[in-house]
C-alpha cells in the first residue's frame, strides 16, 4: 500500500489538513462552498446548530446542522487555482487516514454545492435570477493536469465548442464537464439550468474591456451564438469546473447554483443583491436537507 509522502500531502501538527485547517471529524458529508469568507457567516446563520467556526486565509469553515442535517460551509476564495487546494484537501480528509498517510479501504461520496454569483450573457435571463449549471466549461485547463479528464468530460461538446469559436492555440483547452444529477434534479425544481463558463480571470476571460484588447475580440458574440443541440451558453463565473470536475474525477456529487447578478447583453449590473442571494441560501439549503 503506498504512503503519502509528507511533502505530496502536508498535515498540521495539530492533525488538520494544512490549507483548510479541520480535521477529519469536522467535515460533514455535506459541504457548502461559497467564493466570499463573509458568505459563510450568512449561510451558517441558518444553521439550527454550529459545532464551530475557523479561519485560515481565505478558507472560513462551519459545520452546523440544518433541519436536522449535518453540513458545512466552506469559503474557497476566488478562482479555480484555490478549487484545486479545496477539493483535493475534503476530499483527503474523507478518503486518507491522514495519520497513516494511505488511502482508506472504503471511498466516501461528499456532496458538495457552490452557491455564488454570475454574469448572464443573454438578454432574457434577468437579474435576480437563478442558474444552475448542468454542464461547466472550464477555461481556466486545470482539469487538463489531471489524468482521465476525458472519462469525465463532454468530448464531444468541447469539440463543437472549439470549432465554433475557432479557439486560440495559445489558450487554455477548454473542458466541458456534467454537474451531478442528484443535486440538478434536486435544485432544479426553482433554477434554471444552463452551461455555465468558469474563468480564470474577471475582466479580459470573460470579454470585459477597460485599458486592453482582448485576445479574441468577437469573444461575447461568439460565445453567445453556440449552440449545442438546443444547449446554450448562459453565464459566466470563476470556480464552477473545477469542482465539478475533480467532484466528478474523485467520485463526489457536485453542483454550481448562481445568482445572477450582471447581464452583459444588455449591460446591466446590480451590486445590492442581498435579498436574492438570501433566498437563493435558503432556497438551496432546504433542497440539500431532503437528500
Amino acid at each position: 500500500m503506498r504512503v503519502i509522502e509528507s511533502s505530496e500531502l502536508i498535515i498540521n501538527s495539530d492533525g488538520s489538513i494544512f490549507h483548510l485547517h479541520i480535521l477529519p471529524e469536522e467535515l460533514a458529508d455535506t459541504v457548502i462552498l461559497v467564493g466570499d469568507p463573509g458568505r459563510v457567516d450568512t449561510v451558517a446563520s441558518n444553521f439550527e446548530t454550529k459545532e464551530f467556526r475557523r479561519s485560515s486565509r481565505e478558507f472560513v469553515t462551519v459545520t452546523g446542522s440544518y433541519k436536522g442535517k449535518r453540513m458545512t460551509v466552506l469559503s474557497t476564495g476566488i478562482g479555480t487555482d484555490n478549487i484545486d487546494i479545496v477539493l483535493n484537501e475534503l476530499d483527503a480528509l474523507v478518503n486518507i487516514d491522514l495519520k497513516k498517510r494511505v488511502l482508506k479501504p472504503e471511498r466516501k461520496t461528499l456532496t458538495i454545492l457552490r452557491i455564488g454569483t454570475s454574469g448572464a450573457i443573454h438578454k432574457d435571463i434577468p437579474l435576480g435570477s437563478y442558474i444552475l449549471s448542468e454542464i461547466s466549461v472550464g477555461f481556466d485547463g486545470l482539469l487538463n493536469w489531471y489524468g482521465g479528464r476525458d472519462r469525465v468530460c463532454n468530448r464531444e461538446m468541447e469539440r463543437a465548442f472549439v470549432t465554433h469559436t475557432g479557439w486560440p492555440d495559445a489558450l487554455p483547452s477548454p473542458y466541458f464537464i456534467p454537474s451531478s444529477r442528484v443535486l440538478v434534479e434536486a435544485l432544479g425544481d426553482f433554477t434554471q439550468k444552463g452551461i455555465t463558463i468558469s474563468a480564470p480571470g474577471f475582466y479580459a476571460p470573460q470579454g470585459r474591456v477597460l485599458r486592453l484588447p482582448l485576445a479574441m475580440g468577437n469573444m461575447l458574440s461568439v460565445l453567445e451564438s453556440f449552440n449545442y443541440k438546443g444547449n446554450r451558453i448562459t453565464n459566466f463565473e470563476m470556480e464552477g469546473s473545477a469542482i465539478a470536475g475533480l467532484s466528478a474525477l474523485m467520485g463526489h456529487q457536485a453542483a454550481t447554483v448562481c445568482s445572477i447578478i450582471a447581464n452583459r447583453y444588455l449591460g446591466e449590473s446590480r451590486t445590492d443583491y442581498k435579498e436574492s442571494m438570501n433566498n437563493l441560501i435558503i432556497n438551496s439549503l432546504d433542497r440539500l436537507s431532503r437528500l
